[in-house]
């Protein structure tokens, strides 16, 4: 079994990675930001911290270049999951709330490991499909994605909107590691994850609806009945993927050798907002006061003729997940939500 550090543990997708690692008997520790997000993590798996098997450490401030120095000290880690980014749009300036932490917490980290990490041999970084696509691209139906391209924004146009904000940091993120891994040398190598849209169950013991995760955040609102009177557009990337699947990822590509170097693009495929509502509606009859009735227009998704193509074969080759459908995954997170206060 391997000895692992996952950082950002309390986060909706590491939450994920903790409980498969655990799972398969690997010795785990993790990094959150406030001591009450290690309790919950640490009184979550009573079993795994009695044999030894689970640590978690206080890192408050990813953005700091040597935040992850005095952890990656800690003796005989093999391997390192790095999930820790921000992924919301409540800021004011996305320099110093969004580019720096994404981009100084994986140069930080990648610093730390080939400073301390001795022993660390893959490292696999959490990235986004933000990184991949190309703003003008999006209804272009002879433009293909695929793991060989790169978001083509630049720190220039971290102003032009909160999303283009949210995808240049990640990009520069992405680039940041492979950069590092290209100039250093590093005993370790790297992989790379870029999921789209991460639908889901949280887990239990952090959820809370005050800090779901942006992509779950549309489901909140359709169970609370914001969505009643029109069903918000699905936009203009509908991919999607689900939260275990992703964690999945993480785990396969941190033990799988032929993975080293490997850019990993994780998607079953395209969903729309009008599939999700029929969905809820099917499966939770008790939300149908809230959900808007079958005549309410809109939700659709982009017309084949006005979207983008995307070829994620090589992905699926490299990973051989059988991917969990969004009946499935919309299903579990609704479950997963009720008795949260919604």
């Amino acid at each position: 079994m391997t000895k692992v550090l996952l950082t950002g543990g309390s986060g909706f997708i590491a939450a994920h990675c903790l409980e498969q690692l655990l799972a398969k008997n690997h010795t785990v520790v993790t990094t959150v930001r406030t001591d009450a997000k290690r309790q919950a993590i640490l009184d979550a798996y009573p079993d795994a911290v009695a044999a030894s098997r689970l640590d978690v450490h206080i890192v408050p401030d990813i953005a700091q270049l040597d935040a992850f120095n005095q952890v990656l000290q800690v003796p005989g880690l093999q391997a390192v999951l790095h999930t820790a980014s921000p992924f919301h749009f409540h800021w004011s300036d996305p320099q110093t709330e969004l580019i720096d932490p994404a981009v100084n917490g994986t140069t930080g980290i990648l610093q730390a490991i080939h400073a301390h990490g001795k022993d660390v041999r893959r490292v696999v970084v959490t990235s986004s499909f933000a990184a991949i696509l190309d703003e003008t691209k999006f209804a272009d139906p002879t433009h293909t994605f695929t793991e060989a391209s790169w978001n083509p924004s630049t720190v220039e146009n971290i102003h032009d909107s909160k999303p283009t904000a949210y995808r240049v940091s990640k990009t520069l993120a992405e680039r940041a590691a492979w950069d590092f891994v290209d100039r250093e040398k590093p005993a370790f190598d790297l992989v790379t994850v870029c999921p789209p849209l991460v639908f889901g169950p949280v887990v239990h013991h952090l959820a809370t609806l005050e800090n779901i995760n942006t992509s779950n955040e549309r489901i909140v609102t359709l169970l609370k009945g914001g969505w009643k009177d029109k069903i918000p557009d699905t936009g203009a990337v509908p991919l999607w993927v689900d939260v275990r699947d992703v964690a999945r990822a993480h785990v396969v590509a941190m033990g799988k050798k032929e993975l080293g170097g490997q850019r990993l693009f994780t998607t079953p495929g395209c969903m729309s907002h009008r599939e999700i509502v029929d969905i809820v509606r099917r499966k939770f009859p008790e939300f149908k006061d809230r959900l808007p009735a079958e005549s309410v227009q809109g939700g659709e998704r982009p017309k084949d003729s006005e979207m983008f193509s995307y070829d994620v074969s090589k992905t699926d080759k490299l990973l051989g997940i059988e991917w969990i459908g969004l009946e499935k995954s919309i299903g579990d997170l609704v479950e997963s939500l009720k008795g949260k206060g919604i």
